[in-house]
C-alpha cells in the first residue's frame, strides 16, 4: 500500500468514528484518549509526509492504526458507517526509494528492539480469568506476533514491512497501558504514559 493512502485510509476510518458510551464515564474518556492518539499519529503521519520524511510517515501512520484498532477491538470505539474495518497490511507495504535506505535501515531495527523490549516490559492489569484479563493477554500476544512478523519480514528482505509490523505491533501494547489494561514491569519510557 502507498504510503499516502495509508495515511489517508486511516484519516477516513477516524472521520468515521463514534462511541455510544455515555459522555463523561471512565470509559468515554478512555475512547477520547485512544482516538486522540490515534489522530495524532495520523497527523504526525501527513506532517511527515509533506516534509518529504517518508520512513516516519510509514512508522506514524501504522502506529496510528494500532491505535486504532485497539480502540475498535476493546469496545471504545465504533465505526458509524456499515463495511469492514480496514486493514493496512492488505496490500504490501509501498518500497521506498534507495535515498531513504539509511535512515529506514536504522528507524527499522530501533522499533525491532523497541517492541521486543515492550513485549517483556508488559503484563496483563486485570485480575485473572476475568474478561479484561482476557483482553490484555489478546493485546500482549497482538504485540508479539507483530514482533515475530516484523523480524520475519526483515529476514526477508523488505524493511518498509517490518518497520510496519514493528510500529503497528507496539501502538497495540502503548495503547493498553495507556487504557490500564496492561501493567508496566519496566522500561517505562517507551511508552506514552
Amino acid at each position: 500500500m502507498l504510503i499516502v493512502e495509508c495515511g489517508k485510509l486511516l484519516s477516513g476510518e477516524l472521520e468515521a468514528l463514534g462511541t455510544a458510551l455515555p459522555e463523561g464515564t471512565p470509559l468515554s474518556e478512555l475512547a477520547g484518549i485512544v482516538k486522540d492518539m490515534a489522530d495524532a499519529y495520523a497527523d504526525d503521519g501527513k506532517t511527515f509526509f509533506l516534509g518529504g520524511d517518508r520512513v516516519n510517515a510509514l512508522a506514524a501512520f501504522y502506529y496510528g492504526y494500532g491505535w486504532l484498532h485497539f480502540g475498535l477491538a476493546y469496545g471504545l470505539l465504533s465505526l458509524q458507517r456499515k463495511g469492514q474495518v480496514s486493514c493496512p497490511f492488505s496490500t504490501p507495504v509501498e518500497l521506498l526509494s534507495p535515498a531513504f535506505s539509511g535512515k529506514l535501515d536504522e528507524k527499522t531495527r530501533r522499533y525491532a528492539r523497541l517492541l521486543e523490549t515492550a513485549c517483556a516490559s508488559v503484563v496483563p492489569a486485570p485480575e485473572p480469568e476475568t474478561t479484561a484479563e482476557t483482553f490484555s493477554q489478546r493485546v500482549i500476544l497482538i504485540g508479539r506476533c507483530y514482533a515475530r512478523g516484523g523480524m520475519g519480514s526483515l529476514t526477508a528482505g523488505s524493511e518498509e514491512e517490518a518497520l510496519a509490523r514493528f510500529s503497528y505491533g507496539h501502538g497495540w501494547l502503548d495503547a493498553g497501558v495507556r487504557t490500564g489494561l496492561l501493567a508496566l514491569v519496566g522500561n517505562r519510557e517507551i511508552f506514552t504514559i
